[in-house]
């Protein structure tokens, strides 16, 4: 790794060419370092958000809010977290060009109705604060349930952002409920075959770097328009090594060290021809089925789900703490 000069693109400059870089942050000063086309909150960065300094209006406002209500219990500490997750993503709308995923309760993963429920609010509480839809991407688990959901809300014009994506069904079933994106994991898919003594010898082996490219090309193969973002990086190696994926998030830490390095950045992935083939499509039972079969995927789908919960609790508590609630 060189530093960049004058006369060499950084590498970030160059993948910016080959893919559609997102940010895996909320923090506020990153993103307008590094200029990232899309970028995410979710509890773990509202509640980094809560000691940064350019979002402290915004959460002495919500906090007034609550403390002006009659009572503060659980329902309204469960709406200041809801408020200061639209007020983060209103403000960070404004930095980027293109959207802010937006998490649904992960709580709610495997309830279809509840999650449908919590997406129209969010949806309506970013037009109350003018942030258009075609700025907002619902990030929703994807299990069943979760699947689901996005059908429904697809079907209202609502995109979603299917995540925590490990195994090929789940990622097919999100492209025939029509999700507009979703996020394989890369990263976590690598680190439960290290913790089990597989270490791969290339990139090119790497379990998480192999799974990504497979499913871009079934979804070239199949014509689908669900976009491909390939998330949960470990290293710029993993990053360089999906280069031409639809999109990239990539932490603020990988970015930076991508924007500060120079060498050739190669396409990896490319589109190939549509394939004419009659496929069943996914599911409950095959999903179901495959899921099951499947013990990284069903491990970390699980895994996922509960750390992505806890993190809203610590929001929860933090707000309820703040309060004296």
């Amino acid at each position: 790794m060189t530093s960049t000069d004058a006369s060499s693109p950084s590498r970030l400059q160059q993948l910016r060419e080959l893919s559609v870089v997102v940010a895996d942050t909320g923090d506020y000063d990153a993103i307008a370092r590094l200029r990232p086309v899309d970028c995410t909150t979710n509890p773990t960065l509202v509640k980094k958000a809560l000691d940064l300094p350019v979002y402290a209006e915004l959460i002495e406002r919500e906090l007034a809010w609550a403390r002006s209500q009659p009572e503060t219990g659980r329902a309204v500490v469960d709406e200041v977290a809801d408020r200061l997750t639209v007020g983060v993503g209103t403000m960070l709308s404004a930095l980027v060009p293109g959207r802010v995923s937006t998490e649904v309760d992960a709580d709610l993963a495997h309830d279809t109705a509840a999650t449908v429920a919590k997406a129209r609010k969010f949806m309506a509480m970013y037009a109350e604060r003018g942030v258009p839809r075609e700025k907002i991407l619902i990030k929703v688990a994807a299990t069943w349930e979760g699947v689901e959901a996005a059908r429904q809300l697809q079907a209202e014009g609502i995109d979603c952002n299917l995540t925590l994506i490990f195994n090929p069904t789940q990622a097919i079933a999100c492209a025939e409920a029509g999700a507009f994106l979703i996020s394989p994991f890369v990263g976590r898919i690598l680190d439960w075959y290290k913790a089990r003594g597989q270490v791969p010898a290339t990139i090119d082996e790497d379990p998480g770097v192999k799974f990504v490219r497979g499913v871009y090309t079934e979804f070239k193969k199949r014509g689908a328009a669900t976009v491909v973002m390939g998330a949960s990086f470990r290293s710029v190696d993993q990053v360089l090594a999906l280069a031409g994926c639809d999109r990239l998030t990539i932490s603020p830490e990988l970015l930076e060290q991508l924007d500060n390095s120079t060498g050739a950045v190669e396409r990896k992935l490319s589109p190939v021809p549509r394939e004419e083939r009659t496929i069943a499509p996914v599911t409950a039972e095959s999903f179901a089925a495959d899921l099951a079969a499947d013990a990284m995927a069903s491990e970390k789908l699980a895994e996922g789900i509960a750390a992505f919960a806890k993190d809203l609790d610590a929001l929860r508590n933090d707000i309820a703490a703040r309060l004296g609630a």
